[in-house]
């Protein structure tokens, strides 16, 4: 089993930064495809970002290109979503997961059936 802890959530103005990060635990993360949802009332979770074992290949949902940056340490068994420039849609909820299955490029890894082992979640909130 992995545990994943995200942190890092809160309350920020339009235009501000936020870093999450999300700890593993249980497994060798190097060995873990990293991913980063957010869940919003109404909506389906959505696909943000994911990043590969090494951390050599990412991908990100076209709303979020240039502005957040999915970066992870193996040594610290660390993976970070550093979220620049928010807007009020950013606001959700947003979720680790890691993913037993290697990330070679393929828009697999966008579904949530990708994915083995989901964090709790940390709310993000962006005041217009």
């Amino acid at each position: 089993q992995v545990q994943l802890v995200e942190s890092g959530g809160g309350l920020v103005q339009a235009g501000g930064s936020l870093r999450l990060s999300c700890a593993a635990s249980g497994r060798t993360f190097s060995t873990l495809t990293m991913g980063w949802f957010r869940l919003t009332p109404g909506k389906e979770r959505e696909f943000v970002a994911v990043i590969s074992r090494s951390g050599g290949s990412t991908d990100y949902a076209d709303s979020v290109k240039g502005r957040f940056t999915i970066s992870r340490d193996n040594a610290k068994n660390t993976v970070y979503l550093q979220m620049n420039s928010l807007k009020h849609e950013d606001t959700a909820v947003y979720y680790c997961a890691a993913a037993r299955r290697p990330y070679v490029g393929n828009s697999y890894f966008i579904t949530t059936t990708a994915y083995d082992y989901w964090g709790q979640g940390t709310q993000v909130t962006v005041s217009s």
